[in-house]
């Protein structure tokens, strides 16, 4: 278990946004670059990537649950997430907690591997070596509010203010890892060149899971039974998640759920609670205008 999951004084502290080649990106995720740029990947590694907030931590248990559930049963609620599914840019040496490092020591086979990059970081081996990599988006109004908790109860991010402020840089890109727009509409083109990329939409995850973890076997090439689909299912349920706490976040000591659950909703429309009338009208006319795209289009509600 990494020292970040352990009952220790918490030395982090808010850190602020900076340029970084163009995206706002914070240290922790910067610190170790050349070891994440020169990172070698394995063909058989699966890659789950996302903008924040975006069901990184849903998709990345049910694939480790996928994968290894019929071996190692116990595995899903006796190891904490980060340790099954390392996170390859963070680093944080205070903690003794660097992905790259936990990545180079696994042993298990696929390695499971997450990521917030937007494309133009991406590790060039990925490619090279054909790795497997799912990338999973969300509606932009709902990832605004569901990164705008997150950021509120995670002291490793900048101080996330008011909504209405937040949602404001949010718009702006000026939040770790940047624009939402650049994010989603990167990977979008990237999937339309590479076969070894899948993407996917949180809305068609959350609304019929059967069919999209359907596309994610025949993408993967694995063939659970009928069984070990169902413990997968069963145990990447949201409810389930969130009293697991291998998954739930209660033992990353960098985050307070007292101010908000890591876990907190998982739903699709929830930013209804969160936008004012003029907030909406004004974040749909921006929207029309960088989404121009026809071909990629996201679902507020189902």
């Amino acid at each position: 278990m990494t020292s970040l999951d352990q009952d220790v004084p918490l030395r982090l502290t808010r850190t602020e946004l900076f340029d970084f080649h163009g995206v706002s990106m914070i240290n922790y995720f910067t610190d170790n670059w050349d070891k994440v740029q020169n990172f070698q990947a394995k063909p058989d590694d699966v890659v789950i990537a996302t903008y924040p907030k975006a069901g990184t931590t849903w998709v990345s248990h049910l694939l480790d649950l996928l994968y290894f559930g019929a071996s190692a049963p116990e595995r899903g609620v006796s190891v904490p997430l980060i340790e099954r599914v390392p996170f390859l840019e963070i680093y944080l040496p205070a903690f003794s907690l660097s992905g790259v490092e936990m990545l180079d020591k696994m042993t298990t086979s696929p390695r499971l591997i997450k990521t917030h990059l937007p494309i133009q970081f991406v590790p060039k081996s990925f490619w090279e070596q054909k790795s497997r990599i799912v990338y999973v988006a969300r509606n932009a109004k709902d990832s605004a509010v569901s990164y705008f908790h997150f950021d509120r109860m995670n002291c490793l991010q900048p101080e996330p203010g008011d909504w209405a402020s937040y949602l404001q840089r949010f718009r702006e890109g000026k939040v770790t890892f940047g624009s939402w727009y650049d994010h989603v509409t990167g990977w979008w083109e990237k999937s339309q060149t590479s076969p070894n990329l899948l993407y996917l939409h949180y809305e068609d995850l959350a609304e019929d899971i059967d069919r999209e973890l359907e596309r994610l076997c025949s993408f993967l090439d694995v063939c659970p039974t009928e069984e070990e689909r169902r413990r997968a299912k069963e145990g990447a349920k949201f409810d389930a998640m969130k009293d697991n706490v291998m998954t739930n976040g209660t033992l990353i000591k960098a985050m307070d759920p007292k101010i908000s659950p890591f876990m907190r909703k998982g739903k699709v429309g929830d930013w209804k609670n969160h936008f004012t009338v003029s907030q909406n009208e004004q974040f749909d006319r921006e929207y029309r205008e960088k989404m121009a795209n026809p071909a990629l289009r996201f679902r507020t509600e189902i």
